[in-house]
């Protein structure tokens, strides 16, 4: 399948981390035209890394996901959607992870901000260009992608991220109702649940050793997420017309990560 099959027009919400710039490079490598949606200081670099990479053209749209309310996501929507003369899908890659810390210790600010970020803002995304999607009467209608990871899954809980993994457990379920829904506007939506990579808050807050040893000892393809480049081709393949009966579906990629997550907790 060549790349012209995948030139589609996508809106990444991003804050600017490790994941989202391997999605976006990867998404305009394959010719992808990419409208960046996030905080603009914080993008600058990924827009920077993903024009690099030539093929399709990339803008910066600014929008706060900590602060913004439904009107300012509408504004930011349309002006994304004017950038390339219209989108044909929308990938949310933004998170908030907190704090790994025992669930009493969550104040109430941090379990608000958790929800409003990992939740709230990505719905009213979904709400904003589902309605462009539906008015614009395409014949291939649009593409909404969650990247969630397993901490939020029932096959992948850890200690210390309740209000994290309570959040992004709220996506899988939103996945489904969703794409439900929004079928008959030939919407469809699907999930990415992405395994960890060392970077992150829970790897990082047990202690390098302990990680590298789970990876020599119990994680099946014996190393941990690369999120530059393990990701990118899945979320291509759900923006794409190839993944077209595709819907409130969710996608591991995880390195069978959550399936031997009980092994893992030995170690860990």
């Amino acid at each position: 399948m060549g790349d012209a099959a995948y030139a589609k027009r996508v809106l990444l919400a991003s804050g600017g981390d490790v994941v989202s710039r391997g999605i976006a490079s990867g998404l305009v490598t394959h010719g992808c035209s990419v409208v960046l949606v996030g905080d603009e200081g914080a993008l600058a670099g990924t827009a920077e890394e993903a024009r690099r990479c030539g093929g399709g053209g990339v803008a910066v749209v600014g929008l706060d996901p900590d602060a913004c309310d439904e009107a300012a996501i509408d504004a930011a929507v349309d002006r994304a959607w004017r950038c390339f003369a219209g989108l044909d899908a929308i990938v949310i890659c933004y998170s908030y992870e907190g704090e790994v810390q025992d669930c009493l210790n969550i104040s109430e600010d941090e379990f608000k901000k958790t929800m409003k970020v990992n939740v709230m803002t990505p719905w009213f995304l979904v709400k904003a260009i589902a309605k462009k999607f539906r008015d614009s009467e395409s014949s291939s209608g649009g593409s909404v992608v969650f990247l969630t990871q397993i901490i939020g899954a029932e096959r992948g809980l850890y200690p210390g991220a309740a209000a994290y993994g309570t959040s992004l457990g709220a996506i899988h379920q939103l996945v489904r109702l969703s794409a439900m829904e929004l079928g008959k506007h030939k919407v469809r939506v699907n999930a990415v649940c992405r395994g960890l990579h060392l970077r992150d808050k829970f790897p990082v807050s047990v202690g390098e050793e302990k990680a590298e040893k789970a990876t020599g000892e119990v994680m099946p393809l014996r190393r941990w997420l690369d999120p530059e480049k393990d990701l990118a081709s899945t979320v291509l393949y759900l923006v794409g017309d190839e993944s077209r009966y595709m819907t409130g579906t969710t996608v591991y990629v995880d390195g069978a990560q959550s399936i031997v997550r009980p092994r893992m907790r030995s170690f860990m």
